[in-house]
């Protein structure tokens, strides 16, 4: 009975650790996210994402129309992931 009063008086030892390794996870920053960002602000990426903006703008002022934005946003992911396959390859060796 002292032990479990101790307990609820101190917390569980178990509450401090899952904490610090809550802290750790949200300190840790995923690389692949930053060279994605890195790589929409190079001038290829940064076109196709106004292509794919305007097209948006367009799309969505319309109140009825079968015209989506499907090849512009893939021509953008497509411009970004080959910018990161290009320096994410090269940091490995």
């Amino acid at each position: 009975m002292v032990f479990e009063e101790k307990m609820i008086m101190n917390g569980e030892p178990e509450d401090e650790e899952e904490e610090e390794e809550e802290e750790e996870e949200q300190d840790m920053v995923d690389p692949l996210e930053t060279m994605r960002q890195k790589c929409e602000e190079t001038e290829h990426c940064v076109h196709t994402r106004e292509r794919l903006e305007h097209c948006e703008t367009r799309v969505g002022s319309r109140s009825s129309t079968a015209e989506d934005c499907t090849e512009e946003l893939f021509d953008f992911l497509h411009a970004r992931d080959h910018c990161v396959s290009h320096k994410l390859f090269h940091s490995v060796k």
